[in-house]
């Protein structure tokens, strides 16, 4: 049941007219280990501005049994309808409401979900309710700025534990009755259910003290680096108490690694839920210890930014998000004792790359988006709300100064303390302590939707010194369908100058920063009689936000020398700006291959080393011209086996190059080695054959076809375990068969029943670029369903569908007519509009790509 959808009037003629007090909310999870439905009763204090006044509280429900309002029984067949209750008749002043009902458990990570580990054969349950999926659980007014107190009782199966945003009582009887919150927005409560394995710790410095507690499933606790996650999350505690001044809000703090859990993490206020992948039952690089770092510190600084201090609706998201965002990052920088001081680079090569590709597409917004509905929001989780905003939030803070910023930072925090603002409350803040009028600043860049281009253009004389140097700056227009107007915007951004030392390295030798103007041309301050250095890069350190282009000098220096910066940030921004240039069909594919082989064996950064790895397979696959595309696959492929042989055994640069061979091994001999690899009659020194890493090798062999259902079963045999079963899923979805293919497709599309995380590895499996021809006939099957999908699933379910199988990897004119004829004829909603429309314009990037590809031959 998707649940009706909530418009922005709708929320704010809500909000003028009720003040909510306080739920209580008792749940009976009694029959959790065999499913179904659970009793769910609801009561709810409060105000009504208006007596006689009519409103609607949210439910979905299967069934609704009983709903008292004031002590009045209401007909429920009346009253509720498209998961609202009609509430009519208020009183003016206090208002009492029950409602008693059957709610279901949940397979899709939304709501109350519910999941069976293979391992011990037990239930675990966890909440999840961003954006409007509380009312899955219980009666509740949903929506960000009716805040209230929470009061929960729970019964459980015996034995279990209950955890949830207030501390977990004694149980009596197996009922766990919870103390109230402090008063928060529905989206961020929480319970998770279930026997789940736990350590304990505390946060402890000046006479304060919070609990600090590490959950997880049984079968993952001998994986569970709980030390590691209690380091990361202390210095997160120091970093994030001096700059916000302002003692963590809430009782206490628990993590809890759930599983099929469909985003990185969530900030329930107390009771973070984070994907159970990041405990690493493999070995894995630094580079993901570094995200689930990154991971650990966003959600802890939304327990004030989010948390404590709430949007009032959310065109106020990106905000919220890109302040953790860029925190975090911040924390991982500037802490005392970090481990990843590094990480302004990773944020580079990341956050930055997804929000430049996010502002590409026809659905790019203002970072300041406007929110109508539901529908809106449910989409806009996307690189611009997160990544750009986190960009341009960097910049803030270098426009204002970083003092300045953490001061306006503070007094917001204490003058809106359990309450909802606007951006608006934030940015005056920040005016009081800074004195800059960022009325200007805001308009530029949060109201205002693109990216802006910055070319260098020099002059020379015939001594090679330079005669002139300016900053050209281009607002392209936006693509084909997206709203509003490109527009040229002030930038603050460093100049670095780089030359080749006596030892082969390049060296920054001297650096100019500037104000670039919301003009074409700016002239940039260059001494007079000054040699051209070899390279000249735009935006270094990574100030402002925008694509830069290297001119033809810099870029053959980069091309021979990328390797040998001596730092990794200006390194990840000339990679950055190659692999933007490639997508914009600038650098031809075969080039961009060249750069990567001829520079990676000296990026010394593993996270940058792997995205390098993600980006020349795509590139390879997607904008290489067709009748080349093999011949470039080939060299990778060689590529990744000679790196793999020639790395440091049981390295980093081992295990990234062993997983990017097995991505892509094509050859008779090469998967002859994989075979050998799994069955042990090949080794390479160093390098572990895990479960994950056998199954990233079974996985291969079976989308070539030299891995059946036998061998397939047999290595499930050897990892009985949740990731081993989604393993296999995706290992037979893979396989080079029509029938393979029409049983995977069959499960995804003609039936709803499996699990969010299922059917996840089910598309992964099933698209696979080697099998075009194969896959060329579900286009046309992919059109006929994805609108009766998208009105049928829930949200999560759908989406997953509508973007994992749209025919991506049919990049020909074709496509982009089949889909015009599906958007001209189905008239999908915004949201599923959006989706699509978005996947078309990969094609027609794709296309523009090859082209240039095939001209470069």
């Amino acid at each position: 049941m998707p649940g009706t959808n909530l418009t922005r009037e709708e929320a704010q003629q809500r909000a003028s007219l009720l003040t909510i007090d306080a739920y209580e909310i008792d749940l009976d999870l009694s029959g959790a280990q065999e499913g179904g439905t659970y009793r769910s009763a609801t009561t709810v204090r409060f105000d009504s501005a208006e007596a006689g006044a009519e409103t609607f509280i949210d439910l979905v429900a299967p069934a609704v049994h009983q709903v008292f309002l004031n002590g009045k029984s209401l007909d429920v067949a009346a009253v509720f309808r498209d998961s609202r209750i009609t509430l009519k008749h208020l009183h003016e002043g206090p208002n009492e409401l029950q409602v008693v009902a059957d709610c279901a458990y949940t397979n899709t990570g939304e709501g109350l979900h519910r999941f069976v580990d293979p391992v011990d054969q037990q239930a675990y349950l966890y909440t999840q309710f961003e954006v409007p999926d509380a009312r899955r659980v219980f009666a509740s007014f949903e929506q960000p700025d009716l805040k209230a107190t929470f009061q929960f009782t729970v019964k459980a199966p015996e034995g279990w534990t209950v955890i949830s945003n207030s501390p977990t009582p004694e149980a009596k009887d197996n009922i766990w009755r919870f103390e109230p919150t402090p008063r928060i927005s529905t989206y961020i409560t929480a319970l998770i259910v279930g026997p789940y394995h736990a350590v304990h710790s505390s946060y402890e410095k000046d006479g304060q003290s919070v609990p600090l507690g590490i959950y997880c499933r049984p079968s993952l606790a001998e994986f569970l680096d709980a030390d590691e996650i209690f380091d990361v999350t202390r210095q997160g505690f120091d970093w994030f108490q001096e700059k916000f001044d302002y003692a963590y809000p809430f009782a206490k703090y628990d993590q809890l690694f759930v599983p099929e859990f469909n985003a990185g993490a969530m900030e329930n206020a107390g009771a973070v839920t984070i994907r159970d992948q990041y405990i690493f039952r493999s070995r894995t690089t630094d580079a993901a210890y570094e995200r689930r770092a990154e991971t650990i510190l966003h959600e802890l600084a939304h327990m004030w930014f989010g948390d404590l201090v709430t949007m009032e609706w959310w065109n106020d998201l990106w905000l919220n998000e890109s302040f953790a965002t860029y925190t975090s990052v911040a924390c991982q920088a500037y802490a005392p004792g970090s481990k990843w001081p590094h990480s302004w680079t990773t944020f580079a090569n990341a956050e930055k790359t997804w929000a430049y590709r996010q502002d590409q597409l026809p659905s790019t917004h203002p970072i300041m988006a406007e929110i109508r509905d539901l529908d809106d929001v449910l989409v806009n989780f996307d690189g611009i709300t997160y990544a750009k905003g986190a960009s341009v939030l960097k910049q803030l803070v270098a426009y204002v100064g970083q003092d300045e910023f953490f001061r306006g930072v503070q007094a917001y925090f204490k003058a809106h303390a359990f309450g909802n603002t606007r951006l608006s409350d934030l940015l005056g803040a920040l005016e009081k302590t800074s004195g800059r009028d960022l009325k200007t600043w805001s308009k530029a860049w949060l109201e205002t939707a693109g990216i802006n281009v910055l070319r260098p253009e020099i002059e020379t004389d015939a001594d090679g010194n330079v005669t002139s140097f300016a900053v050209r700056q281009e607002a392209p227009p936006l693509p084909t369908g997206a709203k509003g107007t490109s527009t040229l915007r002030p930038h603050r951004i460093a100049i670095g100058c780089y030359d080749l030392d006596g030892g082969g390295k390049l060296v920054r030798t001297s650096r100019i920063e500037l104000d670039i103007e919301a003009a074409e041309l700016t002239e940039v301050p260059f001494p007079a009689n000054t040699r051209r250095p070899a390279v000249i890069l735009l935006n270094d350190d990574d100030l402002s936000y925008a694509k830069v282009r290297l001119d033809a000098e810099s870029l053959s220096t980069v091309t021979e020398h990328i390797g040998d910066f001596t730092e990794s940030l200006p390194r990840a921004l000339c990679w950055s700006a190659a692999w933007d240039m490639t997508r914009d069909g600038e650098l031809a594919t075969r080039d961009y291959l060249a750069l990567v082989l001829s520079g990676i064996s000296k990026e010394s950064d593993i996270g940058v080393v792997q995205s390098l790895h993600r980006q020349a397979k795509l590139a390879l696959e997607l904008y290489a011209a067709p009748e080349w595309r093999e011949t470039g696959l080939a060299r990778w492929t060689e590529a990744t086996l000679e790196h793999l042989r020639a790395a440091e055994p049981g390295s980093d640069q081992q295990l990234a190059w062993a997983r990017a061979f097995a991505a892509t091994a094509r050859t008779d001999g090469q998967l002859d080695l994989a075979q050998g690899l799994l069955d042990g009659t090949e080794t390479v020194e160093g390098l572990a054959m895990d479960a994950d890493m056998r199954w990233a090798f079974v996985q291969r062999l079976a989308a070539t076809g030299r891995a059946d259902e036998k061998a397939i079963a047999a290595e499930l045999e050897r990892d009985r375990t949740s990731q081993g079963e989604l393993h296999a899923t995706a290992a037979r979805a893979a396989r080079p068969t029509a029938e393979a293919k029409a049983e995977a497709w069959a499960s995804v599309v003609e039936s709803d029943k499996l699990p969010n995380s299922t059917q996840e590895a089910v598309i992964g499996g099933f698209v696979q670029i080697d099998q075009r021809e194969l896959l060329a006939p579900y286009a046309e099957k992919f059109f006929a369903a994805v609108e009766g999908i998208w009105e049928s699933r829930s949200y999560e379910m759908a989406q997953q569908i509508a973007v994992g199988l749209y025919p991506s990897i049919q990049v020909s004119q074709e496509t982009l007519d089949a889909t015009d004829a599906w958007l001209a004829s189905a008239g999908p909603n915004a949201a599923l509009r959006r989706l699509i429309s978005e996947s078309r314009s990969g094609i027609e990037r794709a296309l523009k790509a090859q082209a240039a590809d095939a001209a470069a031959a």
